[in-house]
């Protein structure tokens, strides 16, 4: 059991989203940044599914009431245990008993702490996600408050493996870090300023020359008025080239469409299943990440890539997510922590 001293701003539980129901209106919801969050389950020896703590901007307290391994990666929100330091991006084995703190976000919006065997919580049309607005999966339906405990699942066989080898290693102290982490070139750097890659939306054509320019040339601004739904934006004001009426069509994470005031909106985890504004853009599936770890107030610029260099860069994530998991297994079995 995990217990939460403190909930910080807005920590869910979230896994990769309730896929296959969107033909119903369900929202999808899942870890806005699911490249951090499935890189955590991998380090914890989880599948990259397992349910994690989503950690917003402001980060919780929690307690262990047994010796646990966890993975901490995404936004930097100065975590320590029992007032010490502790490194992201690597295994970390908490001592029974030590508590977990982390600060506000340092750099990037949203972090994310896996626990080996995830977190036994229902699963709601085969999602342990939680949706906010309908009170869906999660734990009750809602973000963390202060006193919820939650249950730890099964240990994974290469998870036990890991928490003996840190285990050698940590003695009395209330936590010892693995010495190998995750490489830093599978994630992008959490810059305030951010270049997004996207490619041309289905009605990119729809607009004025000018808004088409500006889309990739200007930078844009992430309102206050933004959530896990969407990033509302402020910069050049895209226009139509006239007005259009258009029938509501399916909705994909990272499309971004303009209403009638000219500010664009990018969709994101807990977006609509359909939508009936206009989209000037689609985000990459490799930029996503950059997006979820942006704050208000930080700014958003877009550079054009094609269809075919978005796959591609989307296969060569894949492979190296694949090289962590094996090398995770390699040195975690054969060389030690």
């Amino acid at each position: 059991m995990i217990k939460v001293l403190r909930p910080g701003l807005m920590t869910t539980i979230q896994d990769l989203g309730r896929t296959g129901y969107q033909k119903y209106g369900v929202i999808t919801s899942g870890a806005m940044d699911p490249l951090a969050h499935r890189i955590a389950n991998l380090l914890v020896g989880n599948s990259g599914n397992e349910a994690a703590l989503e950690i917003t901007l402001v980060g919780p307290a929690i307690q262990f009431e047994e010796d646990t391994l966890i993975a901490i990666t995404g936004a930097d929100l100065s975590p320590t245990i029992d007032g010490e330091q502790v490194r992201a991006w690597r295994p970390v084995l908490v001592k029974k008993g030590a508590r977990l703190d982390f600060k506000y976000a340092q750099k990037g919006c949203r972090a994310y702490l896996a626990i080996a065997g995830g977190i036994d919580i229902p699963i709601v049309m085969g999602s342990q996600s939680t949706y906010l607005r309908a009170k869906v999966g999660g734990y009750k339906g809602r973000a963390l408050e202060t006193g919820d405990r939650l249950s730890v699942g099964s240990s994974s066989a290469l998870s036990k493996q890991i928490l003996k080898q840190l285990a050698i290693q940590c003695g009395n102290k209330p936590f010892a870090e693995s010495r190998w982490a995750a490489s830093e070139n599978l994630y992008p750097p959490l810059e305030k300023r951010r270049s997004v890659r996207a490619m041309k939306g289905l009605q990119f054509h729809w607009f004025q020359t000018a808004s088409q320019t500006g889309f990739f040339e200007k930078p844009f601004y992430v309102t206050s008025e933004s959530d896990r739904m969407g990033y509302r934006l402020k910069g050049p004001s895209l226009q139509l080239k006239q007005a259009k009426d258009m029938i509501s069509e399916a909705i994909n994470i990272g499309s971004i469409q303009v209403p009638p005031d000219g500010n664009p909106i990018i969709l994101l985890a807990d977006r609509q299943s359909i939508g009936g504004y206009p989209k000037i853009g689609q985000i990459a599936s490799i930029d996503l990440p950059l997006v979820a770890q942006t704050k208000p107030g930080e700014q958003i610029s877009f550079t054009e890539i094609s269809l075919e260099e978005a796959q591609e860069l989307y296969v060569e994530m894949e492979v190296s997510i694949e090289q962590l998991t094996q090398g995770i297994y390699l040195k975690m079995t054969q060389e030690g922590a």
